[in-house]
Formats: C-alpha cells, structure tokens, sequence
C-alpha cells in the first residue's frame, strides 16, 4: 500500500515523506507511537472534563481515525482526536437531560457534519476554497495553534521546571541526534520529562496499582432531545474550518499543489462526521481532525498514512487496557505543558507560511484587518455568550475570518474605497520587487519553498 522512501530510515534534507511512502516499519511504528503521545494529552482532557469515560473516547478516537483514513483512500494523513469544541455544548445539555441527552447533541451534530460533505462531495469543492481562500484558512490555522496557547502555560505554571526540562529535551533531540532518533524528538522529551517529574515526586501511581490489566471500555447510549440541537449546530462550523485547515496544511506541508487534496475535502468532512456520530452513539466524544498531529509532521516531516495505521491501532488497543489507560493519566501537567509549547506553535505558524507561501498582500487594508481581527479574537479568546451556549475564540475568530474577508470586499466592490493592487503603494513606489497578490486563491500555489 505505501512506498518504502529511499533506505526507509533516513530523510535527506529538503525531502519529506509523502502519505503514499513511508519509512521501514520499526520507524514507522516509532512515529506512529509519538503520534498517539501526541493526542494523549487533548484527547484525554475533554471526557475527564465532561465526566464521559476515557478509555471509550480513545477507542472510538482510534476506529475514527481508521475510518477516516479508509474512506480518503489513505490520501490524507490525519488522526481524530476529542475536539474542544464540544465542551461548552456538552456541558449545558448535561445540565438539561444529563450525560445520555448529551451524547444525542454529539450525534446530531456529526451527522450535520457528514450531510455538509456529502454535499461538498456531490457538488464539487470549488466553492469551498471560494468561500475559505488561503487569507481565511491561513488565519483560522494559525488561531487555531494560538488559542491553545493558554492551555499549554496554564500546565507549565503548575510545574515549570518539569515543563522546561521537557522542552529543553525536546528541542536538544531535534538538534543533537540525527535519524529516527531525532525524529522521535517529541516523544523522547516526554519520556525526559516524566522521568523528571518522577523523581521530583509529581507523579502520583496509585491508580495503576488499583485497575484491571484487561478490560472492555464502558458504553453509554445517547438520548435525542431537539432542543439541544442548537447548542450542538454551531459546533459544525468549527469542525467544518478545523477540517479544511487541516487538508491545507496537509497539502502545503507536503510541498504538493495547492488544490492536490481538495478533492477529497468531501470525504474528510463525510469520515469526521461519522466518527463523531458513532462516538456520540457510543459514550465517546466528538472527533476533529488534531491540530496536535500537525505538529509532529511539520516536526518529524513524515506524512505517511502508515504511520497513522499504527497510531489507530494502538488506541484501539490501549482502550482495552484500563492499567495502561490510568499509567497516561498520571502523565504530569508539566510534562504535557512543555511537549504542548512546541506543537501548539508549531501550528500557528503553519497558518503563517500558508500566507507566504500564497504571498497574501497584507498591504492590502482587507486582508491586513481580515487577519488582525481574527486573531485577536483568537488568542484573546474572545467570548459570546447566548443563553448556556459560549462560542469562544476559535468560533469567534473562525466567523470574524470569514464576514470581515467577504463582508468587507462585497462593500468593496460597490464603493471602491481600496485601491486595487499596487496603487495603494505608489508613494515612493512598490516595496515588493514583484508584486503580491490582492485576492490569492488555492489555484495560485504561490513560491516552492524549496
């Protein structure tokens, strides 16, 4: 099914490993494994926080991502992992109709999810990249990455040392080692940073000691209220912009065109929604395309499906041992806080070379408010709170991309208040040697990096 690249344990400078190749197994299963560490923290996070049954979100984060990968022809590499934009939903319709009646809110909206790419399947994806062109998507990516900046320093106030020494040892494997050893930087800096906490005696294993080897994941099955239908609706769009953003990474990451995976952005939609529909109809929660994941391709520069295969695999089956389910849930704040600073960066400045790399014209005042506005309210994490529903910064700064860009060039077009390209930079002529473009489109795939 994939292409060995080259020997199948180097990757030579400037080269990355496409989603149709991967590296020898033993690699594989090694990115494959920092892959899981990866999500662990996030994943983990939203059914402790909402009171849902950890290891049943695991394993239905694993069948999802086997899902995902089975019906995008093993085309796009992504792992789905809990999304956060669940929590607000979730917790006012517990409070309405109890964990039952908020699973059924988790249903319906991953079923609004694969009814959109069921849509975009059958009509065609050209008016997605109309409606998100690389100046929305740049900005909803990078908003992305730094809204979660909080949560990472919210863990590394709790345990600073833990953090540092767990980003100090991630950043000194990228540099010193080289091969597998280096692309497994993320990894081995969590393995550095609870080893630290453990000596410092942060780490608390009473509970391993207390669970069964062996054992299913508990099951709850939801319940359908209609009046919960809208605090779970507008999560749609969230998940619909996490999801394009993410094939336009992967796209740019690859150093593919532009457009290469926009035909499959209808398949993408379609397997998220119905790994959230069978989360919800399971205990689980809802899916999303992980940014976290992001990271480690843009680290490792592996962005094989392989690797993806044995990240599925081993959730799967980690979901069926309760000792090693409560052995990751004595992982450190800490720990999680330094290995979360790097990737959550990471992500945010994918949004950024999404920009260069189209050169979006940010002299442009549209485009240069576009982005400004939406990532302030992205990392502010501006709130809009109606009724028991919070739509926060990644909504927020999400909906400001979109009616700030199409809002503002609409007026444009009848009042002619922004000067078209170049003649807002006559005075003292144009400090681009060859000038950008006004409205760049994924159709414009912008300069090779290489």
């Amino acid at each position: 099914m994939w292409t060995v690249h080259g020997d199948g344990y180097r990757i030579k400078p400037g080269q990355v490993v496409s989603p149709g190749e991967r590296l020898a197994w033993v690699p594989t299963i090694g990115i494959g494994m920092q892959h899981v560490v990866a999500m662990f923290g996030a994943t983990f996070l939203v059914p402790l926080i909402t009171g849902f049954p950890p290891s049943t979100t695991l394993l239905f984060s694993g069948i999802g991502t086997l899902l995902f990968l089975l019906i995008t022809g093993n085309r796009v590499p992504s792992y789905l992992g809990s999304s956060f934009a669940f929590l607000a939903p979730i917790a006012a319709a517990q409070g309405q109709h109890g964990p039952a009646g908020a699973l059924g809110g988790v249903v319906m909206a991953g079923a609004t999810l694969f009814l959109i790419g069921l849509i975009v399947q059958a009509v065609g994806h050209a008016w997605i990249s109309r409606l998100m062109p690389p100046m929305v998507t740049g900005a909803i990516v990078a908003l992305i990455g730094l809204n979660l900046a909080p949560s990472a320093w919210n863990n590394v106030e709790q345990a600073p040392v833990t953090a540092f020494a767990t980003l100090l040892a991630i950043v000194l494997c990228t540099v010193l080692f080289r091969g597998l050893i280096g692309r497994l930087s993320i990894l081995l800096g969590v393995v550095v940073g609870y080893a630290v906490a453990a000596l410092r005696g942060e780490v608390d294993t009473a509970a391993i000691g207390e669970a069964a080897w062996v054992g299913a994941p508990e099951f709850l099955l939801p319940d359908f209220h209609w009046n919960v239908a809208g605090l779970f609706l507008p999560v749609v769009l969230v998940l619909v912009a996490e999801n394009i953003g993410h094939v336009k990474s992967v796209a740019q990451m690859t150093d593919s065109s532009s457009e290469a995976l926009d035909p499959y952005i209808g398949r993408t939609l379609m397997s998220d929604g119905l790994a959230t529909t069978l989360a919800g109809a399971g205990g689980g929660s809802g899916t999303t395309t992980y940014a976290e994941n992001i990271g480690v391709m843009a680290g490792t520069k592996v962005y094989s499906t392989a690797a993806y295969w044995v990240a599925g695999l081993t959730a799967i089956g980690l979901a069926f041992l309760p000792k090693f389910g409560a052995a990751i849930q004595t992982v450190p704040v800490g720990v999680l806080g330094g290995a979360a600073t790097v990737l959550y960066g990471m992500i945010g400045v994918l949004g950024f070379r999404i920009w260069v790399e189209h050169r979006v014209d940010f002299s442009n005042p549209i485009n240069l408010t576009t982005g400004a506005v939406a990532l302030i309210v992205g990392i502010a994490n501006y709130t809009w709170v109606v009724g028991d529903l919070a739509f926060e910064g990644i909504a927020l700064g999400t909906a400001a991309a979109l009616v700030l860009y199409h809002g503002m060039h609409g007026i444009n077009r009848v009042t002619g208040a922004v000067a078209s390209e170049g003649d807002h930079l006559q005075v003292g002529g144009s400090t681009h040697p060859a000038p950008e473009l006004a409205t760049p489109d994924w159709n414009d795939p912008g300069p090779s990096p290489r």
